[in-house]
């Protein structure tokens, strides 16, 4: 069985690392996207709200077909069909192609987070020991690998399914022979009812729901607005304005490659206060910067606050209902896409009416709710975790550095 765990969790950890890349490599390169196919600016916001609108589908979809499917054939089928909607981008010519391609890209990319997060939330409670964070980390990996694949293509002036095709073809074959050693639930060591056991109150899941969305809106006022609001705000030259999302993606990645041994050692609840406490500090630091280098302190604090809620929001959905891990799990996937859908628009709409600097002020605040509902990231005491941790009794992989 320690093989089995540990092979499953490098297994799984690459299907993350594949979801970076490829996302940050269709998030990236939009304009170029948008050149290719002649959208309007007026019809883009459109074709960009299909992806998360058609991912939540996806998500519910998911919760529905693990009743039948085991999570790991479901991330099986949709991770060559995410990496195939991808060249489908890069390779159509018509605006009815695009909208096919990122409607398929959407619906995968559901399907995948969602099952992603199961098999990590069952391998975490096989392990009886934070390991969320990693694979999140290894996402943030393979995002700033696809922006810097995506920065590559752009300099050289590469077309889009140029730029695509070799990283399809490369992860495409890995992905499928890794699918082999995904590891399922009922294959785990655990000491819980098995799926189905139990019934996911929606009340109970609520504020899960609520940070998830909190989070989202908060990483989505980054990726959206950080270099204009450098440029525009604090009077940066045009390549400055493109550092703070990069650094926001390593701090990203530096957080969530410590934060596991913050919960093993404290607890996800500290870990989560702690996380919210930075990142609002760091919209705070955002909204009253001088200049674009204080700016840019602020998107550090911002990459290192906000990198630990969503791993452990998802953990929390696993202790909170480990009868029925799955179903809940994927409801809460659907939030990620909500937060993102609210976040740049109600941004950029406070920005136009009011003032950019007062804009960061909201989602300052909406980080600082998940203060309120921190206690709903507590160990349960008649659960595994009742302390930080459970005696390891099915751990491996001791001594390793998060993967």
């Amino acid at each position: 069985m320690t093989d089995v765990l540990r092979r499953g969790r490098a297994s799984l950890a690459f299907s993350f690392f594949a979801q970076g890349v490829a996302f940050a490599l269709l998030v990236t390169r939009i304009p170029a996207i948008q050149d290719r196919y002649g959208v309007s600016d007026a019809l883009l916001p459109a074709f960009l709200a299909a992806v998360p609108i058609l991912a939540g589908v996806g998500s519910v979809s998911t919760e529905h077909l693990v009743k039948r499917i085991p999570p790991s054939r479901l991330l099986r089928f949709a991770q060559p069909v995410v990496l195939l909607a991808l060249l489908g981008v890069g390779a159509g010519d018509s605006t009815l192609e695009l909208g096919f391609s990122l409607g398929a890209f959407g619906l995968a990319v559901g399907m995948l987070d969602a099952s992603m997060n199961m098999l990590g939330v069952s391998l975490q409670r096989a392990y009886g020991r934070s390991i969320m964070l990693s694979f999140h980390a290894v996402f943030s990996l393979g995002g700033i690998a696809g922006a810097s694949l995506a920065w590559v293509g752009a300099h050289w002036h590469l077309a889009l399914f140029v730029s695509y095709l070799p990283v399809v073809v490369v992860l495409l074959p890995l992905c499928l022979v890794g699918s082999r050693w995904y590891v399922d639930a009922d294959a785990t060591v655990v000491e819980e009812k098995p799926q189905g056991g139990q019934t996911v109150a929606f009340k109970l899941l609520l504020p899960l729901c609520l940070v998830m969305t909190f989070a989202y809106i908060g990483d989505s006022t980054v990726s959206n607005w950080s270099a204009k609001y450098l440029d525009d705000v604090l009077g940066s030259s045009e390549q400055l304005a493109t550092v703070p999302y990069n650094v926001y993606m390593v701090t990203t990645l530096i957080g969530r490659t410590i934060g596991d041994f913050g919960v093993r050692r404290f607890g996800a609840a500290t870990v989560v206060r702690l996380g919210s406490v930075v990142a609002a500090g760091g919209f705070a630091v955002v909204a009253v910067a001088p200049g674009p280098w204080v700016g840019m302190l602020g998107f550090t604090l911002l990459g290192l606050g906000l990198c630990v809620l969503v791993p452990q929001t998802f953990a929390a959905a696993g202790r909170l209902f480990p009868g029925a891990s799955d179903a809940a799990v994927a409801r809460l996937n659907v939030f990620n896409y909500v937060g993102f859908l609210v976040g740049s628009p109600l941004v950029g709409a406070l920005g136009d009416a009011w003032s950019y600097r007062g804009a960061m002020l909201v989602p300052m605040v909406l980080v600082l709710v998940t203060l309120v509902y921190a206690k709903s990231f507590a160990a349960q005491p008649d659960r595994y975790g009742g302390g930080h941790e459970r005696p390891r009794t099915a751990d491996v992989g001791r001594g390793s550095n998060g993967l």
